[in-house]
Protein backbone atom coordinates (compact mmCIF):
# COMPACT_ATOMS: atom_id res chain seq x y z
CA UNK A 1 0.00 0.00 0.00
CA UNK A 2 2.60 2.68 0.81
CA UNK A 3 4.37 1.67 -2.75
CA UNK A 4 0.95 2.27 -4.57
CA UNK A 5 0.59 6.01 -2.97
CA UNK A 6 3.93 7.00 -3.24
CA UNK A 7 4.21 5.84 -6.89
CA UNK A 8 0.30 7.72 -7.27
CA UNK A 9 2.10 11.02 -6.30
CA UNK A 10 5.08 10.55 -8.46
CA UNK A 11 2.58 9.83 -11.81
CA UNK A 12 0.48 12.51 -10.46
CA UNK A 13 3.89 15.44 -10.05
CA UNK A 14 4.68 14.39 -13.97
CA UNK A 15 1.65 14.84 -15.14
CA UNK A 16 1.40 18.04 -12.83
CA UNK A 17 3.48 20.74 -16.16
CA UNK A 18 0.83 18.95 -18.92
CA UNK A 19 -2.50 19.43 -16.25
CA UNK A 20 -1.01 23.35 -15.80
CA UNK A 21 -0.47 24.00 -19.54
CA UNK A 22 -3.31 22.06 -21.11
CA UNK A 23 -6.01 23.81 -18.45
CA UNK A 24 -4.07 27.30 -19.03
CA UNK A 25 -3.71 27.37 -15.27
CA UNK A 26 -2.12 30.61 -13.98
CA UNK A 27 1.17 31.17 -11.90
CA UNK A 28 -0.27 31.12 -8.91
CA UNK A 29 -2.79 28.48 -9.66
CA UNK A 30 0.57 26.59 -10.38
CA UNK A 31 1.84 27.79 -7.49
CA UNK A 32 -1.29 26.25 -5.01
CA UNK A 33 -1.14 22.80 -7.04
CA UNK A 34 2.62 22.57 -6.43
CA UNK A 35 2.30 23.09 -2.35
CA UNK A 36 -0.77 21.01 -2.74
CA UNK A 37 1.38 18.12 -4.05
CA UNK A 38 3.93 19.04 -1.21
CA UNK A 39 1.42 18.52 0.94
CA UNK A 40 0.46 15.41 -0.03
CA UNK A 41 3.42 13.39 0.07
CA UNK A 42 4.28 14.97 3.48
CA UNK A 43 0.47 13.35 4.03
CA UNK A 44 1.62 9.81 2.94
CA UNK A 45 5.21 10.38 5.24
CA UNK A 46 3.00 10.82 7.85
CA UNK A 47 1.02 8.06 7.34
CA UNK A 48 3.98 5.72 7.51
CA UNK A 49 4.26 6.85 10.83
CA UNK A 50 0.91 7.64 12.48
CA UNK A 51 -0.25 3.88 10.84
CA UNK A 52 2.43 1.99 9.73
CA UNK A 53 1.73 -0.99 7.40
CA UNK A 54 1.75 -4.28 8.59
CA UNK A 55 3.28 -7.70 7.28
CA UNK A 56 7.10 -8.94 7.98
CA UNK A 57 9.36 -6.52 9.20
CA UNK A 58 11.68 -7.44 6.09
CA UNK A 59 10.60 -6.53 2.66
CA UNK A 60 13.06 -7.54 -0.33
CA UNK A 61 12.42 -5.20 -3.62
CA UNK A 62 13.67 -7.04 -6.46
CA UNK A 63 13.26 -8.23 -9.80
CA UNK A 64 12.66 -11.48 -10.20
CA UNK A 65 15.54 -13.27 -12.66
CA UNK A 66 18.24 -10.69 -10.99
CA UNK A 67 21.33 -12.66 -9.98
CA UNK A 68 22.13 -9.84 -7.28
CA UNK A 69 18.00 -10.52 -6.13
CA UNK A 70 18.80 -14.15 -5.87
CA UNK A 71 22.20 -13.89 -3.66
CA UNK A 72 20.55 -11.82 -1.19
CA UNK A 73 16.97 -14.21 -1.51
CA UNK A 74 19.05 -17.19 -0.58
CA UNK A 75 20.89 -15.52 1.95
CA UNK A 76 17.27 -15.08 3.79
CA UNK A 77 16.29 -18.18 2.91
CA UNK A 78 18.87 -20.09 4.63
CA UNK A 79 19.04 -17.36 7.51
CA UNK A 80 15.36 -18.58 8.05
CA UNK A 81 13.66 -15.16 8.79
CA UNK A 82 10.74 -14.02 7.66
CA UNK A 83 10.01 -11.43 5.08
CA UNK A 84 8.38 -11.02 2.21
CA UNK A 85 9.41 -10.41 -1.71
CA UNK A 86 8.22 -7.68 -3.67
CA UNK A 87 9.57 -7.69 -7.68
CA UNK A 88 8.79 -4.61 -9.84
CA UNK A 89 9.21 -4.45 -13.88
CA UNK A 90 12.72 -4.34 -15.11
CA UNK A 91 15.14 -1.30 -14.80
CA UNK A 92 12.09 1.00 -14.13
CA UNK A 93 13.00 1.44 -10.74
CA UNK A 94 16.93 2.44 -11.48
CA UNK A 95 16.18 4.55 -14.89
CA UNK A 96 12.93 6.58 -13.45
CA UNK A 97 13.35 6.62 -9.13
CA UNK A 98 16.89 5.87 -8.79
CA UNK A 99 16.84 3.18 -7.24
CA UNK A 100 18.28 -0.24 -7.97
CA UNK A 101 17.52 -3.80 -6.46
CA UNK A 102 17.81 -5.70 -4.36
CA UNK A 103 16.70 -3.29 -1.66
CA UNK A 104 15.74 -4.16 1.54
CA UNK A 105 13.52 -2.64 3.64
CA UNK A 106 12.84 -2.95 6.86
CA UNK A 107 11.40 -1.16 10.52
CA UNK A 108 13.48 1.11 12.02
CA UNK A 109 11.61 2.31 14.84
CA UNK A 110 8.00 3.70 13.90
CA UNK A 111 8.84 4.15 9.84
CA UNK A 112 10.56 1.75 7.33
CA UNK A 113 14.33 2.52 6.27
CA UNK A 114 16.18 0.30 3.34
CA UNK A 115 19.63 -0.40 2.09
CA UNK A 116 20.63 -1.38 -1.67
CA UNK A 117 23.66 -3.10 -2.99
CA UNK A 118 23.44 -6.85 -1.99
CA UNK A 119 26.84 -6.93 -0.05
CA UNK A 120 25.36 -4.34 1.99
CA UNK A 121 22.30 -6.18 2.55
CA UNK A 122 24.61 -8.64 3.78
CA UNK A 123 26.36 -7.00 6.15
CA UNK A 124 23.75 -5.39 8.09
CA UNK A 125 21.90 -8.94 8.18
CA UNK A 126 25.10 -10.34 10.15
CA UNK A 127 25.31 -7.20 11.97
CA UNK A 128 21.41 -7.52 12.91
CA UNK A 129 21.13 -11.59 13.47
CA UNK A 130 25.00 -12.30 14.77
CA UNK A 131 23.68 -11.63 18.38
CA UNK A 132 20.09 -12.79 18.09
CA UNK A 133 20.33 -15.99 16.13
CA UNK A 134 24.42 -16.78 16.38
CA UNK A 135 24.09 -20.33 15.02
CA UNK A 136 21.81 -19.79 12.11
CA UNK A 137 23.98 -16.16 10.89
CA UNK A 138 27.12 -17.67 11.49
CA UNK A 139 27.88 -18.37 7.51
CA UNK A 140 27.24 -14.72 7.12
CA UNK A 141 30.43 -13.81 9.10
CA UNK A 142 32.33 -11.41 6.78
CA UNK A 143 36.20 -12.29 6.92
CA UNK A 144 38.80 -10.32 5.06
CA UNK A 145 39.23 -13.10 2.71
CA UNK A 146 35.38 -13.69 2.26
CA UNK A 147 35.07 -10.31 1.43
CA UNK A 148 37.49 -10.17 -1.28
CA UNK A 149 35.98 -12.74 -3.09
CA UNK A 150 32.91 -11.54 -2.74
CA UNK A 151 34.11 -8.74 -4.59
CA UNK A 152 35.34 -10.43 -6.90
CA UNK A 153 31.99 -12.28 -7.69
CA UNK A 154 30.36 -9.14 -7.25
CA UNK A 155 32.70 -7.38 -10.22
CA UNK A 156 31.41 -10.61 -12.34
CA UNK A 157 27.84 -10.50 -11.77
CA UNK A 158 28.05 -6.76 -13.27
CA UNK A 159 30.09 -8.67 -16.14
CA UNK A 160 27.13 -11.19 -16.28
CA UNK A 161 25.09 -8.47 -16.49
CA UNK A 162 26.93 -6.80 -19.85
CA UNK A 163 27.14 -10.10 -20.97
CA UNK A 164 23.27 -10.80 -20.85
CA UNK A 165 22.23 -7.50 -22.05
CA UNK A 166 24.69 -7.74 -25.56
CA UNK A 167 23.12 -10.78 -26.48
CA UNK A 168 19.27 -10.19 -25.37
CA UNK A 169 19.04 -6.43 -26.32
CA UNK A 170 18.30 -6.63 -29.58
CA UNK A 171 15.50 -9.39 -28.98
CA UNK A 172 12.58 -7.46 -27.58
CA UNK A 173 10.17 -10.01 -26.30
CA UNK A 174 12.83 -12.12 -24.54
CA UNK A 175 14.16 -9.17 -22.29
CA UNK A 176 10.62 -8.25 -22.00
CA UNK A 177 9.66 -11.55 -20.46
CA UNK A 178 12.93 -11.59 -18.64
CA UNK A 179 11.70 -7.90 -17.01
CA UNK A 180 8.69 -9.62 -15.84
CA UNK A 181 6.08 -8.74 -19.18
CA UNK A 182 3.92 -12.02 -18.46
CA UNK A 183 4.30 -12.27 -14.28
CA UNK A 184 1.03 -11.55 -12.53
CA UNK A 185 3.62 -10.40 -9.84
CA UNK A 186 4.45 -7.55 -11.54
CA UNK A 187 1.94 -4.48 -11.30
CA UNK A 188 0.05 -4.28 -15.04
CA UNK A 189 0.56 -0.51 -15.16
CA UNK A 190 4.48 -1.12 -14.67
CA UNK A 191 4.11 -4.58 -18.15
CA UNK A 192 2.94 -1.74 -20.03
CA UNK A 193 5.40 1.11 -19.63
CA UNK A 194 7.76 -1.26 -19.84
CA UNK A 195 6.58 -2.38 -23.22
CA UNK A 196 5.49 1.43 -24.23
CA UNK A 197 9.02 2.57 -23.16
CA UNK A 198 11.08 -0.61 -24.42
CA UNK A 199 12.96 1.28 -26.42
CA UNK A 200 14.10 4.33 -24.66
CA UNK A 201 14.89 1.48 -21.78
CA UNK A 202 17.02 -0.33 -24.34
CA UNK A 203 19.03 2.79 -25.22
CA UNK A 204 19.69 3.35 -21.37
CA UNK A 205 20.89 0.50 -21.13
CA UNK A 206 23.42 0.57 -23.47
CA UNK A 207 24.19 3.56 -22.47
CA UNK A 208 24.67 2.70 -18.47
CA UNK A 209 26.75 -0.36 -18.91
CA UNK A 210 28.84 1.58 -22.34
CA UNK A 211 27.92 -1.45 -24.31
CA UNK A 212 30.08 -2.80 -27.41
CA UNK A 213 31.98 -5.69 -28.52
CA UNK A 214 35.22 -4.93 -26.57
CA UNK A 215 33.07 -4.48 -23.86
CA UNK A 216 31.01 -7.24 -23.53
CA UNK A 217 35.01 -9.12 -24.50
CA UNK A 218 35.95 -7.75 -21.43
CA UNK A 219 33.00 -9.04 -19.37
CA UNK A 220 34.02 -12.34 -20.58
CA UNK A 221 37.79 -12.14 -19.80
CA UNK A 222 36.21 -11.45 -16.10
CA UNK A 223 33.98 -14.31 -16.11
CA UNK A 224 36.29 -16.87 -17.21
CA UNK A 225 39.32 -15.35 -14.63
CA UNK A 226 37.21 -16.11 -12.09
CA UNK A 227 35.76 -19.24 -12.46
CA UNK A 228 38.95 -20.32 -13.30
CA UNK A 229 40.87 -19.60 -10.17
CA UNK A 230 37.22 -21.23 -8.41
CA UNK A 231 37.75 -24.31 -10.81
CA UNK A 232 41.65 -24.53 -9.73
CA UNK A 233 40.08 -23.97 -5.70
CA UNK A 234 38.27 -26.80 -6.40
CA UNK A 235 40.29 -29.71 -7.50
CA UNK A 236 40.37 -31.06 -4.01
CA UNK A 237 36.47 -31.16 -3.73
CA UNK A 238 36.27 -29.14 -0.79
CA UNK A 239 32.44 -28.05 0.36
CA UNK A 240 33.21 -24.10 0.46
CA UNK A 241 35.04 -22.50 -2.17
CA UNK A 242 37.56 -20.83 0.50
CA UNK A 243 38.10 -24.61 2.06
CA UNK A 244 36.31 -26.33 5.10
CA UNK A 245 33.68 -28.22 5.39
CA UNK A 246 30.54 -25.64 6.04
CA UNK A 247 29.08 -23.22 3.48
CA UNK A 248 29.16 -19.73 3.58
CA UNK A 249 27.76 -17.26 1.95
CA UNK A 250 29.95 -16.25 -0.44
CA UNK A 251 29.89 -19.72 -2.22
CA UNK A 252 26.05 -19.38 -2.18
CA UNK A 253 26.68 -15.86 -3.24
CA UNK A 254 29.05 -16.98 -6.14
CA UNK A 255 26.17 -19.58 -7.25
CA UNK A 256 23.39 -16.97 -7.39
CA UNK A 257 25.60 -15.34 -9.17
CA UNK A 258 26.43 -17.59 -11.87
CA UNK A 259 23.47 -19.48 -11.60
CA UNK A 260 22.39 -16.64 -14.08
CA UNK A 261 23.95 -18.27 -17.15
CA UNK A 262 23.38 -22.04 -15.91
CA UNK A 263 19.93 -21.71 -14.62
CA UNK A 264 19.29 -24.76 -12.61
CA UNK A 265 15.63 -25.39 -11.89
CA UNK A 266 15.86 -24.41 -8.61
CA UNK A 267 17.02 -21.14 -9.38
CA UNK A 268 15.03 -18.39 -7.29
CA UNK A 269 13.43 -20.99 -5.11
CA UNK A 270 10.30 -20.66 -7.84
CA UNK A 271 10.08 -17.13 -7.85
CA UNK A 272 12.01 -16.17 -11.05
CA UNK A 273 9.77 -19.41 -12.74
CA UNK A 274 7.32 -16.51 -14.14
CA UNK A 275 10.61 -14.88 -16.25
CA UNK A 276 12.68 -17.49 -17.26
CA UNK A 277 13.96 -18.20 -20.72
CA UNK A 278 14.40 -22.08 -21.59
CA UNK A 279 17.54 -22.59 -22.52
CA UNK A 280 16.67 -23.50 -26.41
CA UNK A 281 15.06 -19.89 -26.57
CA UNK A 282 18.09 -18.20 -25.95
CA UNK A 283 19.71 -16.49 -28.76
CA UNK A 284 22.54 -18.97 -30.55
CA UNK A 285 25.61 -17.14 -29.11
CA UNK A 286 24.10 -17.18 -25.57
CA UNK A 287 23.75 -21.25 -26.20
CA UNK A 288 27.58 -21.65 -27.25
CA UNK A 289 28.67 -19.73 -24.36
CA UNK A 290 26.97 -21.42 -21.88
CA UNK A 291 28.38 -24.88 -23.27
CA UNK A 292 31.96 -23.55 -23.64
CA UNK A 293 31.72 -22.83 -19.86
CA UNK A 294 29.75 -25.69 -18.75
CA UNK A 295 32.57 -27.84 -20.97
CA UNK A 296 35.51 -25.77 -19.75
CA UNK A 297 34.51 -25.35 -15.89
CA UNK A 298 33.17 -29.05 -15.21
CA UNK A 299 33.84 -28.49 -11.56
CA UNK A 300 32.32 -25.22 -11.36
CA UNK A 301 29.19 -26.23 -13.11
CA UNK A 302 28.64 -28.75 -10.23
CA UNK A 303 29.21 -26.60 -7.66
CA UNK A 304 26.42 -24.31 -8.89
CA UNK A 305 24.02 -27.56 -9.74
CA UNK A 306 25.12 -29.04 -6.22
CA UNK A 307 24.03 -25.99 -3.83
CA UNK A 308 21.40 -25.97 -6.10
CA UNK A 309 20.39 -29.55 -5.06
CA UNK A 310 20.36 -27.81 -1.67
CA UNK A 311 18.35 -25.01 -2.45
Amino acid sequence: MPARRTTIHLAALFLLPLIVAVFGISTAGAIALVLLMLAWRWAIALSLITAPPGGPDLVLESISASHFVEKVRWCLDRLGVDYAERPVGGTLGAFFLGRTVPRLWFRAGVSRSNIGNSSEILRYLWGRYAAERPAEAAFLDATPERLELERRIDRCGADLQVWVYFHLLDHRELTLHAWGENSTAIPAWQRAVLKLLYPLLAFLIRRAFRMSPRQHQRAVAHLDDLMSDVEARLADDPVSILGGDTVNYTDLAFAAIMGLWLMPPAYGGGRADPVRIAVDELPEAMRDAIDGWKTRFPRVTRLIEARYAER
